[in-house]
């Protein structure tokens, strides 16, 4: 039997009616989502629009709030962001804002991470954004940051770029033993040995994936981790043919993938055919 879950990836909002309508039609589309069996919804974490999907003064929601929206309007799938860029908030509140989403979607909240990449809107809108290496550096301290708080730990954290004093987050979450911790990206050197090191779950492109797992059971061996103990999960382009999903769930499902994430096209207009995707890869 395969296992294979899917998940819903909503990165525009340039839909009909403008923004009057963007509330009730975003929440129409996760709702949709959840009760069709979508394992999880996400959104970007991005202050303008990324250039694979439009210019940037197309619409774009800050991804919190927009998940706190979705929240209310959600039963059962997980929610995240794919994925917070760690320059964008200080870890201690990101820990914070996600125990939040945590407790008030009953244990249903995941933090995703990532070193971030979009130099123009962090320089447009004044958020730091500092060289790749020192970005990198953050990122590891922001998980151990968030892994801490999100255990109850108070002990204070020296790090070379954040110094907390008391890591106090009250209340804790409701996910058990934490929320889950998802890293984004496949860089080789960095990203899937912070996988490795911290990660709860990776995402990675369709792309050169059999190398990109071999590099991060690789990482696993170097670090004493258990390779199998890592969800892993890709970037997928939902086509409108649930056959598309059933054969591509069958080919990721023998390397090891159990989650495929992405977004589908026109979405806003096509909820009810999400649940055809995941009868598709139902009891496979």
């Amino acid at each position: 039997m395969i296992d294979v879950k899917l998940g819903l990836h909503i990165s525009s909002f340039t839909w009909p009616d403008g923004a009057q309508r963007l509330g009730p039609v975003f929440a129409g589309i996760a709702s949709a989502a959840d009760d069709a069996g979508f394992d999880r919804i996400s959104v970007m974490d991005h202050v303008w629009q990324i250039h694979v999907n439009g210019p940037p003064e197309q619409e774009m929601l800050e991804a919190y709030t927009a998940l706190g929206f979705l929240a209310a309007h959600t039963h059962r799938a997980k929610l995240l962001t794919l994925v917070t860029g760690v320059v964008y908030r200080e870890p201690g509140l990101l820990a914070k804002a996600v125990t939040t989403l945590d407790v008030l979607s009953g244990g249903r909240a995941m933090l995703g991470i990532g070193a971030a990449w979009n130099e123009e809107e962090s320089r447009g809108l004044g958020l730091p954004f500092p060289p790749t290496a020192e970005r990198f550096e953050r990122l590891e301290e922001a998980l151990r940051i968030c892994r801490q708080m999100f255990d109850g730990g108070e002990a204070a954290f020296e790090g070379v770029h954040y110094r907390l004093t008391r890591p106090l987050n009250s209340p804790l979450p409701l996910s058990r033993p934490r929320p889950p911790i998802l890293v984004g990206g496949g860089g080789e050197k960095k990203t899937l040995l912070l996988v490795a090191k911290y990660a709860d779950a990776c995402n990675l492109m369709n792309d050169a994936l059999p190398h990109k797992l071999d590099v991060l059971k690789r990482h696993c061996d170097a670090v004493g981790r258990d390779y199998d103990e890592i969800e892993k999960t890709v970037l997928y382009r939902f086509t409108d043919d649930p056959a598309d999903t059933e054969k591509a769930a069958r080919g990721f499902a023998g390397l090891g993938i159990t989650v495929m994430h992405g977004s589908v096209r026109d979405v806003w207009e096509k909820t009810g055919q999400l649940a055809l995707h995941v009868e598709a890869v139902r009891d496979l």
